[in-house]
């Protein structure tokens, strides 16, 4: 088994076929997206395959230690992850294969009209062990 993020964007990602922002969703999409999340997730545990997931605020602050004392807080000029990152979900699954097989369900839940995201998600391996460096 081998554990996989798959990482939804807020932007950085190409665009969603249906690309409407989740800020201008009824209340009732919004309902109908979470629900699919909710059954993905149960589905998941059920065959031992899902670990987490979470969404994010779009709140978020930089900050840089600057040596001794209180580091600065900053909004910098450069994009941030409160502007990108929408949530995660984990798995764990047997192969590759399956992480991709799965980002496509998530995919596929319920936005704007009721019609699928079809967003991409960033599928990205879980280190289990640190990187050997050699030099």
């Amino acid at each position: 088994m081998a554990k996989y993020l798959l990482l939804k964007h807020y932007r950085g990602a190409p665009a969603s076929v249906n690309d409407v922002p989740m800020d201008q969703w009824t209340t009732d999409e919004v309902t109908a997206h979470v629900k699919y999340m909710q059954d993905f997730a149960e589905r998941l545990e059920a065959t031992g395959e899902f670990v987490e997931h979470r969404p994010l605020s779009p709140d978020g602050t930089f900050v840089r230690s600057d040596g001794e004392g209180r580091p600065p807080v900053t909004d910098g000029p450069f994009a941030e992850t409160k502007d990108l990152i929408a949530g995660w979900t984990i798995i764990d699954v047997d192969s590759y294969e399956r992480a991709i097989e799965l980002a496509g369900e998530l995919s596929a839940a319920p936005g704007a009209g009721g019609k699928p995201v079809q967003e991409w998600l960033e599928v990205r391996p879980v280190m289990t062990v640190p990187p050997t460096i050699t030099e």
